[in-house]
């Protein structure tokens, strides 16, 4: 059985000391926007449907909050918060089908099926995201060209709506509800339980290779000769021009076929101690960050054996680290562009933010594959998607994004919902005109600040 969340599987709430009674700040991972809402607490005894009857200004049933924008925050609202329903029900050791309740995060599936050697069939960069979240926001990782999303090993899962009904949805069962709660945002229903197809694994090893890279065509010419391999992401350097443009490290990896102890992984002790000063994360400092992390790989191909948390978790051993951003926050910026125009509009938005003057401490490059996901608002689709972080200066950040969401738009690419603070409503409207398919499946209830900052829809009180 999972243990109790610890700190990096808890909701993060910030206290400013004035909120009403009831009522907390309740923070995504990027810190902005920050909203007052009234948190419920759900637990497997608790009567979902008796407890947001009546409820006023809507309700958001939410997991962690490691979103990036406000599709996690409903101000002044009523947010359903999961993380106490994480109990496992079910696990067949021969087929690896795990059922549990959706609040439960990936980091505790993880502590329960690798030492009985099975994994993830998708992870993102972080595994402290739960069960519910990845199905709503049809999370993918380094080997969407093999596995596509999460939401592609999701066999069936159970759907409650605020009026009390429920709904068993698979592809055979209610496919309608599926289909649109699968990357629908947490917006259908909430999902109580779910059933993952896991895949097995002899050893927590990483096989791993590391590659410099100079420039787009190189990249391109990695990733197609690594279509082979199941996992692939790059770090790309967004500060240098001239020769060094668009310079980075290409990783690739599968999972080790030799035989290793499998046990879980311990908890990270180091501790983000503070927010950050504002001026920390400059230009100036980003870019000679970014010259010592390309350098650091001494040769241009390095091959090693790698655990799995430093291959697919990076960041998670550092609690708390997007408080190096400051008080303010970030915005992550992350688009996919079909590859018909992904080189030319990745080189043309790689060139926008390094004339703008502000950096991105952590740029994230891959190629998304053609294997289609069951969800009907689901981000992914084949071509180049680049992922931008960079702190919050109100009079560059934004006009910078709102450029770069236009560009993107231009290339006929899509912005990724879980990770946005700033599109526009035109903007989301162009990139998902399925929005008004998922607008007739929405609980009536539920919504969320995003859904209403881009579509103007309310929740039926």
């Amino acid at each position: 059985m999972p243990t109790a969340p610890t700190a990096n599987q808890q909701l993060t709430l910030r206290s400013t000391g004035d909120e009403p009674a009831g009522k907390a700040s309740f923070e995504s991972w990027g810190r902005y926007p920050v909203y007052q809402a009234n948190i419920i607490p759900l637990h497997w005894q608790t009567d979902y449907p008796a407890i947001v009857q009546n409820v006023p200004n809507g309700i958001l049933p939410v997991g962690l909050g490691r979103s990036y924008g406000d599709v996690c925050l409903l101000k002044g609202g009523n947010l359903v918060a999961t993380p106490g329903m994480n109990r496992l029900i079910a696990f067949d050791p021969e087929t690896g089908l795990l059922t549990a309740e959706a609040g439960i995060s990936l980091a505790q599936i993880l502590d329960f099926a690798v030492p009985r050697g099975f994994f993830l069939p998708v992870t993102p960069g972080t595994k402290y995201v739960t069960l519910g979240g990845a199905i709503a926001n049809d999370i993918h990782g380094k080997n969407h060209h093999i596995a596509g999303t999460f939401g592609r090993h999701v066999t069936e899962f159970e759907l409650v709506r605020s009026d009390g009904s429920v709904l068993r949805c698979s592809p055979a069962e209610n496919q309608d509800f599926y289909e649109m709660t699968i990357g629908g945002l947490g917006l259908t229903g909430l999902i109580r339980w779910a059933t993952l197809q896991l895949k097995p694994i002899v050893s927590r090893l990483i096989d791993y290779e590391g590659i410099q890279f100079h420039g787009i065509d190189e990249f391109l010419a990695l990733t197609e000769a690594s279509k082979e391999i199941e996992y692939t992401v790059s770090w790309v350097d967004c500060t240098s021009t001239g020769k060094n443009f668009c310079r980075g490290i290409f990783m690739q990896g599968d999972h080790s076929t030799k035989r290793a102890p499998l046990q879980p992984s311990p908890e990270p002790k180091l501790v983000f101690p503070i927010d950050a000063p504002g001026f920390a994360l400059n230009h100036l400092s980003v870019a000679a960050f970014n010259t010592v992390f390309f350098h650091k790989q001494i040769k241009e191909r390095v091959t090693t054996l790698q655990d799995y948390e430093p291959f697919f978790y990076p960041l998670d051993k550092v609690l708390h680290w997007n408080r190096m951003y400051g008080k303010s926050g970030l915005l992550q910026f992350q688009y996919v562009i079909p590859w018909n125009n992904a080189r030319e509009g990745t080189v043309a938005i790689l060139k926008e933010v390094a004339k703008s003057g502000l950096a991105s401490f952590l740029a994230v490059l891959k190629a998304f594959g053609d294997v289609p996901s069951p969800g009907v608002m689901s981000f992914p689709r084949p071509g180049i998607t680049l992922a931008l972080d960079f702190p919050i200066k109100p009079d560059k950040s934004f006009p910078l994004f709102e450029r770069l969401a236009d560009m993107t738009l231009e290339f006929g690419g899509r912005l990724y919902p879980a990770k946005d603070a700033a599109m526009t409503a035109a903007q989301f409207q162009s990139f998902y005109p399925e929005w008004e398919k998922l607008a007739r499946f929405r609980d009536p209830m539920i919504t969320s600040s995003f859904w209403e900052r881009v579509t103007g829809d309310q929740p039926s009180l």
